[in-house]
Order: C-alpha cells, then sequence, then structure tokens
C-alpha cells in the first residue's frame, strides 16, 4: 500500500513555538538590568619592611687561625755524655712545672775537670804566696848587701888615705877597690831581682785568672748537665732516651708554654681600617708602643671554639700585629692572646686552647658613635628601596660609610625611622604600590648586631 502523504497542517505546528520563544527572548532583553561596570583595582605586593634605626654603632670582624703557645723552648744538649737520669713524665703530651729537672747526663767527666782545675788554681796561688815572700827576702838582702856595700867603701877611702901617707901598699888599695865593687855587684843582683818580681807577679795573676776562668766554665758544664724546665709546659716532643748518648747541640726535648695561646687572626687592611677607633692617641714612640697598643687600636679580641653543638670562648687581648702583609691575601695578621689557657679549662664543659686548635677570633673595636643601619641585603648598587606615606616605592640612593658581617652603616641617604624594604621584590618597579609587613624581629636583630649584642656570623 502505498505511503500517505504528510499533512500540511502538522508541518506548520512548530511557528507559534518559534514565535512564542523569540518574544520571551524579545522580553527579557528589553527588561534586563544593565552591567555593572566597577573602577580598576591597582594590585598591592606584600613586603617586609623596617624602620630604619640609628644606633651607636660597634664594628666587629671574623678571622680565623689556629692556636699556637706563646713560648716554644728546646732542651738543647749543652755538653755531651750518657744520659743516665730521664724524669718518668717526660712524656709527650705531659705538663711539668718550671724548675722540673728532665734529664741528667752523666757528670764524672765534670766532676774531675772541676777538681783538675781547683788543683790548678791552688797552685797558682801558692805560688804567688812564695813570690810575696820571696820578695821580702830579697828587700831584707839588699839592706844588708847595701849597709856592706857602705862599709866597703869607707875601708876603701880608709886605704887610699894611708896609701897616699906610703903606710899601705897599692895592692891593699887595688884589693879593697875589688871588694866595693863585688859589693856593688851584688846589690844590683838583689836589685834586679826586685824588678823582676812585678812581672812574675802579672804573669802568674794571668795564670791564675785564666785558671779561674776555666774553672768556672767547667762548673757551669756541670750544671748543664742537669737540664730543668724553664717555665710551666708541655711536653710537645722526646728525642733521646736514658743511658743513651747525648752530644753537644742536639735537642733532647721541646716543651710549650702554658702560660698564653696566641692565634694570628687575618684581616683584611680596610677592614682592620673599619675596626680601628678614630681618635687622638698623642704622639705614637716606638719603644712604647707595645705598652700603649690596646689603647692606641682599641680592639677587643674574643676567641670562640665552634664544634658542632659546642660553642666555648675565652676572653683574650691584643698582643701584636704581624710584621708583614700577606702578599697572596693581601691581608694583615692581628695576633691575640688567652691567658692561662690550661688553667681555665673546666672537663666537659671548656677544653684547654691546645696547640693547632682551629678558632674563631671576633675582633671589637670601640663604638663609633649613632649611625643609621640597615640590613646589608637590603642595600643593592648603592641604592635602598623606602616607602612613602602612601605605601609606594621608592628606589633611594645611599652613601656607605662601612660594611659589615651582617649590616651596613649608612653615611646618608636615609634618616633614622624611615621605612626600608627588607624583602627581595622582584619586580620591583619605583612608585608600585607595597602592602607593608613591619618585621619587628629582623629589626631587633639588626639592632643587636650593629651595637655588638648579637652573634657575628
Amino acid at each position: 500500500m502505498a505511503d500517505r502523504p504528510f499533512p500540511l497542517w502538522k508541518k506548520l505546528l512548530f511557528i507559534p513555538a518559534v514565535l512564542i520563544g523569540a518574544g520571551v527572548l524579545y522580553y527579557a532583553v528589553q527588561h534586563r538590568d544593565p552591567p555593572k561596570h566597577k573602577p580598576p583595582q591597582e594590585n598591592k605586593v606584600a613586603a617586609r619592611v623596617i624602620a630604619a634605626p640609628a644606633v651607636p654603632v660597634v664594628p666587629r670582624a671574623l678571622a680565623y687561625g689556629t692556636a699556637q703557645p706563646d713560648a716554644v723552648w728546646q732542651a738543647v744538649a749543652e755538653v755531651g755524655g750518657k744520659v743516665v737520669e730521664i724524669h718518668p713524665d717526660l712524656k709527650k703530651g705531659a705538663i711539668l712545672p718550671r724548675g722540673t729537672v728532665l734529664l741528667a747526663i752523666d757528670q764524672t767527666d765534670y766532676r774531675l775537670a772541676v777538681a783538675r782545675l781547683e788543683a790548678t788554681v791552688r797552685d797558682t796561688q801558692a805560688k804567688l804566696a812564695e813570690l810575696d815572700v820571696r820578695e821580702q827576702n830579697t828587700r831584707a838582702a839588699l839592706q844588708i848587701e847595701d849597709r856592706s856595700l857602705a862599709l866597703s867603701r869607707k875601708d876603701l877611702e880608709r886605704k887610699q888615705t894611708l896609701a897616699r901617707q906610703k903606710n899601705v901598699s897599692q895592692a891593699a888599695v887595688d884589693q879593697e877597690e875589688r871588694n866595693v865593687l863585688a859589693r856593688q855587684q851584688s846589690v844590683q843582683t838583689q836589685r834586679n831581682a826586685l824588678n823582676l818580681i812585678p812581672a812574675e807577679r802579672e804573669s802568674l795573676n794571668a795564670q791564675l785568672a785564666v785558671n779561674e776562668a776555666q774553672l768556672q766554665a767547667a762548673r757551669l758544664d756541670l750544671e748543664r748537665t742537669r737540664i730543668t724546665a724553664p717555665f710551666d709546659g708541655r711536653v710537645a716532643q722526646v728525642n733521646v732516651e736514658r743511658a743513651q748518648y747525648a752530644s753537644a747541640g742536639q735537642v733532647l726535648a721541646v716543651l710549650d708554654s702554658i702560660a698564653a695561646a696566641e692565634v694570628t687572626a687575618q684581616l683584611p687592611i680596610q677592614q682592620l681600617m673599619t675596626l680601628v677607633a678614630t681618635r687622638d692617641v698623642g704622639q705614637i714612640q716606638p719603644e712604647t708602643v707595645m705598652q700603649r697598643i690596646r689603647d692606641i687600636l682599641g680592639l677587643e679580641p674574643v676567641v670562640r671554639l665552634q664544634a658542632g653543638d659546642v660553642r666555648v670562648e675565652w676572653p683574650a687581648r691584643l698582643a701584636r700585629i704581624n710584621d708583614t702583609i700577606d702578599p697572596e691575601t693581601r691581608t694583615v695578621g692581628v695576633i691575640v692572646a688567652v691567658d692561662d689557657p690550661y688553667r681555665r679549662a673546666q672537663p666537659g664543659q671548656r677544653p684547654p686552647l691546645a696547640k693547632n686548635m682551629y678558632v674563631e677570633v671576633e675582633l671589637r673595636g670601640k663604638p663609633k658613635g649613632e649611625s643609621v643601619v640597615v640590613p646589608r641585603a637590603a642595600v643593592r648598587d648603592g641604592a635602598v628601596f623606602v616607602l612613602d606615606g602612601d605605601n609606594r616605592l621608592h628606589r633611594r640612593p645611599v652613601q656607605v660609610a662601612f660594611r659589615q658581617t651582617d649590616f651596613v652603616v649608612l653615611g646618608g641617604g636615609v634618616t633614622a625611622g624611615e621605612r626600608v624594604v627588607v624583602s627581595d621584590l622582584v619586580p620591583a618597579i619605583d612608585g608600585m604600590l607595597i602592602e607593608p609587613v613591619n618585621d619587628e624581629e629582623a629589626r631587633a636583630a639588626l639592632v643587636a648586631a650593629a651595637t655588638g649584642q648579637g652573634q657575628v656570623r
């Protein structure tokens, strides 16, 4: 059966529905509320800020070095011989008090040398005494010979008178004249002997002086057979054993002083100049500069040991400045000393400041007066970012007086109390709106560091 055609009226049924929908849409469009327009809003960027403080700045610097004893003594054998005695505690690491006999060398040969020279001195002294007696005897004999010569001359004169009177022969006169000449020769002999005595005495005195000097040297050699500690020290090295022969000049032991420990802290010259107080200290005299060095430089050092969770400090004193500049690092050595590093030791709390211990040295200068300080990270390319009264960001060029590890001391550009941005803004656009967050903790840390109360990092 053929299909029936679809009626036309059914095909037109969708037209009323379309017209009704179009009317509803037109009504909705004509009677809807107009869109509300909001004014454009500027985004705020949150940033941490602090009020720039003005405080009395205490310049500080950190340096590192190794502790060394202030004095090292080498026990050098001044005489040779067999070692017959060694202190039982003469071992590496032991601490021995001043005056302790460390070791002794066999004294037998040196005692014999002293005895021999003492005998030589006594012999020379006896010869001098004998010379004094001989001088007295010679003077007495000379007096006798002078008297005999006078008598002989009188006899000669008497016989010459008799000879002129023809009472005695000329032969008797000649014989008496020979007697006078013999007496004169005897007198001259005694006088010559007296004249030689001063020279002989001088020779004996010189010989006595030589013998006494040799005796003194022998006694010193005898004393040198016993080697004693010149100060309280810690044994660093032992190079000899009992019954071993020690030759003169051999280093037998090495002792480190425990009176003080020294640390050489290397600082750049510019940093050292920042630490040194600028004030009038009067004329500096080379002969008294070491007694006034602390007053001249005005530095107060602290030696610190950082080992894990262990933190130990020793108060120190400025000892001296190194004599040369390190050619590689261009730094100058500041030598600080810690007195009695062993007596200050406390078991379990404070170790002794031993040799070669790697330590930190903090050097503090005198306060330089109130200055505006900001965190070191806040200064970028010679400027800081500050906020105005409308919380807008502005780049402000500043003058840097000097820099420290954690902060910068400004010489101008920012006044005390101005709000300085301490956050790292990226990007930082001049005039941008900031939502400030006061960082009181950062400000307190800055003030502590600048006034010398905080820890230097």
